[in-house]
């Protein structure tokens, strides 16, 4: 179009749709295929066997891919996107990952690669601490916000310093997704995301996807995808791919949600950690103790009490009680959802005088 640069919602609604057929569906429906009529040549096909490709992921991959400005390439969970980037690396190697983020990055660095031979460098989500720490990498990971304590970093800053030390960028993009921060557009070599969360966004859905402009890396990803078997379901593809339309409109709300929480609740006796990185849904706060924070949490009526973030339910949990954070014993990650701001802003505030 020879208009100005599209909005997040109409890039969101028309991602990856294929060109308009007289009698078809906007979006094709799930490819539920194992095998495919394949004859002649056996590279003659776009799709031979189950493992290796389906056009419903097709779809989806381009979609995701529109939305982060680059080549996407999607997984059966956000954890099996994780993998694919990181268990590249090779004894000798140098990952530089942020500590104090997804946990699951720490249990493969401490689990996986710190046995096979591979150094592990853990540093806290900032950014002269990242700098600091690259020289020598081989492959730096960070988060932006991260999750729990939304901490953010300067990607422009990291990349040069990747660059400077011959080493590739992954950023961990789940709380802001594409229509929030683009990670490709600042230098990153991957643009990782767990399509669990906000992307999806009705809890419906595990998926992963890492977004790359080097076609190569591209083809690493999927050979890694077959070979490992971390494949996702056709149907849960073409769920998510049906969700990402209203991507924008769940945003839009969500964050409104976060920023009225975020002000309601600062400056609140016995309220603290007070945190909302003017992006996505993401918001934390903290009560003097774990007993408070549960009491508060079982007082709410319109907030699940889950451990997954980004739906269009509002959903909160006590994070220490899992033990992979170093947070207070009364901190609280709180997505915000998609019900009303003065409702939601409501039954917090309520809850809390209970």
């Amino acid at each position: 179009m020879g208009m100005s640069p599209l909005g997040p919602s109409t890039r969101a609604v028309h991602a990856g749709l294929p060109p308009a057929e007289q009698g078809e569906p906007l979006l094709p429906g799930p490819v539920l295929a194992a095998p495919y009529h394949l004859r002649g040549a056996a590279d003659s096909a776009e799709y031979g066997y189950g493992r290796d490709e389906n056009p419903t992921w097709t779809h989806l991959e381009r979609a995701i891919g529109e939305l982060d400005g680059g080549e996407s390439v999607v997984f059966a969970s956000g954890m099996a996107a994780v993998a694919a980037v990181v268990l590249r690396l090779r004894p000798g190697e140098v990952l530089v990952a942020c500590g104090d983020g997804y946990p699951g990055i720490r249990k493969l660095a401490e689990r996986e690669l710190r046995p096979a031979g591979v150094e592990v460098r853990l540093v806290p989500t900032d950014t002269e601490a990242v700098v600091a720490a690259a020289d020598g990498a081989t492959l730096i990971w960070v988060e932006t916000p991260s999750n729990p304590k939304l901490d953010v970093v300067d990607l422009g800053a990291i990349s040069a310093a990747a660059g400077a030390a011959g080493a590739q960028l992954a950023v961990d993009n789940t709380v802001a997704t594409p229509l929030g921060l683009r990670p490709l557009d600042h230098g990153a070599d991957f643009a990782m995301l767990s399509g669990t969360k906000a992307l999806s966004g009705h809890g419906d859905v595990l998926l992963g996807a890492v977004s790359v402009r080097d076609a190569a890396l591209a083809d690493e990803l999927r050979a890694w995808r077959s070979r490992s078997g971390s494949v996702l379901g056709p149907f849960e593809a073409w769920l998510a791919h049906r969700s990402l339309a209203t991507l924008g409109l769940r945003l839009e709300r969500s964050q409104a949600n976060a920023r009225a929480l975020a002000e309601a609740l600062a400056g609140r006796e016995g309220v603290t950690h007070v945190r909302w990185p003017g992006i996505g849904p993401v918001l934390s706060l903290s009560l003097p103790t774990a007993e408070e924070a549960d009491a508060f949490l079982d007082a709410c009526e319109l907030v699940s009490v889950a451990t997954s973030f980004g739906g269009v339910h509002s959903t909160a949990e006590r994070r220490a009680r899992w033990g992979t954070d170093d947070v207070p014993e009364g901190f609280i990650r709180f997505s915000a959802g998609c019900e009303d701001t003065e409702d939601l802003v409501a039954d917090v505030l309520e809850a809390l005088e209970r």
